[in-house]
């Protein structure tokens, strides 16, 4: 049997993925410094595990050093589980972060008012973040510890990591007081809802699937009108256990309505289910409107 070669990737894809990854360590970096840890705002994981110990520490064990520290056994694990790229990634990511943070340390704070500090640390803490999960590396080891613990514990990683937090924020309240620990919840709530959106993109895409009768008809009206192709799926029903074409469409939310239109034009009797996609490559797709 030949063993199939993968293609490896290219210097220019790597010396982007490496600026992506720095990039996102200096937004981190700047919603740490400039905005968070002048307000004893944290975020969950290990970045807020690492704000709490430089409140609590002498002054040279700082943030920087307890982030990479604190990261690094979760990082050997991640090599282990996921991947030489993603601990590459992660390390760049990480290293990166301590670097901006310590050069950043003597800028004056943006803002000592705690909500503006909550909305836009979070927001770019998130940004931060989500430009280097989307580019392959990770700057929070509880997220790795999770994929490894529930292989032995009754719980999802969401959840581990829910729990996690819980305790994290919950050590905020002591230390720092309740009123800066919920504006901790708030900022993770923020950079956690913007580590989604960088990473599933800005576009909002839809994918259909339509169970009709009139498969061909209302193939060519998705095309003709949408300007939209469609793949052919076989299916069978469940009661009556007859043969069906499936059609599956990738749309943009813009188009959904016309979408719906056009097949209750051409069959009343249509089935049409309509669902949320992440991500959409390949096949030349465009999510301008025709």
């Amino acid at each position: 049997m030949i063993k199939k070669q993968h293609k490896k990737e290219s210097i220019f894809h790597i010396i982007y993925r490496v600026i992506m990854i720095i990039l996102g360590a200096g937004f981190a970096a700047a919603s740490i410094e400039l905005f968070l840890m002048p307000n004893n705002i944290i975020d969950g994981g290990i970045i807020g595990i690492s704000l709490i110990l430089d409140y609590l520490t002498p002054s040279y064990l700082n943030f920087a050093l307890l982030v990479i520290v604190l990261n690094l056994p979760f990082i050997y694990s991640g090599y282990k589980q996921i991947g030489k790229t993603f601990m590459w990634s992660s390390l760049l990511a990480i290293v990166s972060l301590a670097a901006i943070e310590t050069m950043l340390h003597d800028v004056e704070p943006f803002t000592k008012e705690p909500i503006l500090a909550t909305v836009f640390g979070g927001l770019i803490l998130g940004i931060g973040v989500g430009l280097v999960i989307r580019h392959g590396g990770s700057m929070d080891g509880t997220e790795i510890l999770g994929i490894l613990m529930t292989k032995k514990i009754p719980f999802s990683v969401g959840e581990f990591i829910m729990f996690t937090n819980l305790f994290i924020f919950a050590w905020a309240a002591f230390v720092f007081g309740p009123e800066q620990a919920m504006y901790s919840v708030m900022t993770y709530y923020i950079a956690f809802k913007t580590i989604d959106t960088v990473i599933q993109g800005l576009d909002e895409t839809k994918a259909a699937i339509i169970v009709s009768d009139e498969f061909e008809e209302v193939s060519d009206a998705i095309l003709q009108r949408l300007g939209r192709g469609t793949t052919k799926l076989k299916g069978k029903g469940g009661f009556t256990d007859a043969e069906k074409d499936v059609i599956y469409a990738v749309i943009t939310r813009l188009e959904v309505t016309k979408l719906k239109s056009i097949v209750q034009e051409v069959d009343p009797n249509a089935f049409i289910t309509i669902m949320d996609t992440h991500e959409v490559k390949g096949a030349k797709f465009k999510s301008a409107i025709h």
